[in-house]
């Protein structure tokens, strides 16, 4: 396993002026995420996609990057089974990466956010974690285990079935608590849940869930 986060500049909607990057991480700007490195002052290393968020005024920028940097560059087919997005996902996992955080991959059109959300299931079978960020909210996914979350978060918290039926739910150390509980994709029973500083946790005995952590 890399040690390190690879973090992906997606092509959605883009709600943050800064983004925290380490020496160790490596960057991943997804299609039209290459115009938003440009906007943080981001060199990527790597530019993945079929470039077709890519305005004709950026297509000068991302050539001229090409041209310096032309190993930096994975070009895709328009019509492929894969996401750009899942694309630079398998591309981090070849490189050992087990850490992901995504960038303006919400927002924008509806289906590229579900599409995304998908994709940190892919990551969760795959051995990695990933989450989904951005100045609002932060989107992750709990596969049979427990998570805990620091005493000093403010917010909401909804929890979706993901995949099937959640089984053995349990919340602690939040406004509304379940206890063994069964979640389902049909009864939205886990929506805005409220951290009320103490230190709170969920579990999951079988199954995965969806959680939103939207920030207070």
């Amino acid at each position: 396993m890399t040690e390190g986060t690879c973090i992906l500049i997606c092509a959605g909607d883009m709600n943050l002026a800064q983004i925290d990057i380490e020496e160790q991480d490596y960057v991943i700007a997804v299609d039209g995420g290459f115009l938003y490195c440009g906007f943080l002052g981001i060199e990527p290393q790597l530019v993945i996609g079929d470039f077709d968020s890519v305005g004709e005024e950026q297509a000068g920028e991302l050539e001229q990057f090409a041209k310096c940097y032309p190993e930096r560059i994975v070009r895709l087919q328009p019509e492929k089974d894969d996401t750009d997005t899942v694309a630079a996902v398998k591309e981090g996992l070849k490189r050992g990466y087990r850490k992901f955080r995504l960038y303006a991959a919400m927002g924008g059109r509806i289906e590229h956010t579900i599409a995304n959300m998908q994709t940190l299931l892919f990551l969760k079978e795959q051995g990695a974690q990933g989450y989904l960020m951005d100045a609002e909210c932060m989107v992750l996914i709990i596969q049979e285990e427990e998570i805990h979350f620091q005493q000093e978060l403010e917010g909401y918290l909804s929890l979706f079935a993901m995949n099937g039926p959640a089984e053995g739910v349990n919340i602690q150390g939040m406004k509304y608590l379940l206890q063994d509980a069964l979640v389902t994709e049909t009864f939205p029973v886990g929506i805005s849940n409220e951290f009320i500083g103490e230190k709170a946790s969920v579990s999951v005995k079988k199954g995965s869930l969806l959680a939103i952590v939207r920030w207070g």
